[in-house]
């Protein structure tokens, strides 16, 4: 049987994916140019350093700072994350992924320059959205990955949209069937209404029903009390504020909630 390219990624585990989220970017509105640069960067490292002497399976690196968000990112943003991520590149022990919020074009073209092994993108589906109206192109992410010579990329569709309201009125276990036949993902995430917010459990054992041999993780919410039972359903799950100081999304990674989130998981994968 053909490795799927999660199971490349990742083998056999149900993995951990801990988000490295960027300070905000050159040219957002939040950005602190007396910092520049290389504060992001010392400010990431930092993060990613604590995440892997946790234990976490993998990282992601996230531009959640850069709001307000955009559907179509500007230049400088991307060109921002290939830098700092060039920079730690050779500190990066797990695998990795990227997130350009929320431009699957961007988050290709940057892991085409970095080397990431998947991305996680919204590439199904028709939302209205604190951005606007929100209609992505699974096909043309698809085909730009080819096109920038990474068909080994994994793509990882989030099939519930944060920031929206799906347009698309099936439930989601019909969604997800329908997104994994059309647009052929490695994995579909399933999602709260926002970052940080939780995904109901009973939607990712909806999807699970349904997803056949494709995984399903949980994408937003998770936290030190739920991981074990969220682990029970789902093939792996993405976790970014439950590890940071006091659990708020926009602290930095504390490496004593991040090394005790990954002493439950251990625990929940033995028992």
């Amino acid at each position: 049987m053909t490795e799927s390219k999660f199971e490349r990624i990742f083998g056999g585990i149900k993995p951990v994916i801990a988000m490295v989220h960027l300070d905000p970017l050159a040219g957002t509105p939040l950005y602190d140019p007396a910092g520049g640069i290389e504060r992001i960067v010392a400010n990431a490292r930092k993060d990613l350093l604590a995440l892997q002497a946790a234990g976490v399976d993998a990282v992601m690196f996230g531009n959640e700072n850069d709001r307000p968000y955009e559907l179509q990112v500007d230049t400088a943003s991307t060109a921002s994350m290939a830098y700092v991520i060039g920079r730690l590149r050779g500190e990066i022990t797990v695998p990795f992924g990227v997130n350009v919020l929320w431009d699957p074009r961007s988050s290709v073209a940057l892991a085409a320059a970095t080397g990431a092994a998947f991305i996680r993108e919204i590439l199904t589906g028709n939302y209205a959205s604190d951005m606007g109206p929100w209609t992505p192109n699974a096909g043309a992410t698809m085909r730009y990955r080819n096109h920038v010579g990474r068909p080994d990329l994994a793509l990882f569709n989030n099939i519930s949209a944060e920031f929206a309201y799906s347009l698309d009125r099936r439930d989601i276990a019909v969604r997800a069937r329908s997104a994994i036949f059309s647009s052929l993902p490695d994995a579909v995430l399933v999602s709260g209404g926002i970052t940080g917010d939780a995904a109901a459990l009973s939607e990712v054992e909806a999807v699970k029903k349904v997803s056949g041999k494709t995984p399903v993780l949980a994408n937003t919410g998770v936290r030190h009390a739920t991981v074990a039972d969220v682990l029970s359903v789902a093939d792996g799950c993405i976790v970014g504020s439950s590890l940071k100081v006091d659990g708020d999304t926009w602290n930095a990674v504390d490496p004593d909630r991040a090394a005790e989130f990954m002493r439950i998981v251990r625990q929940a994968r033995a028992a």
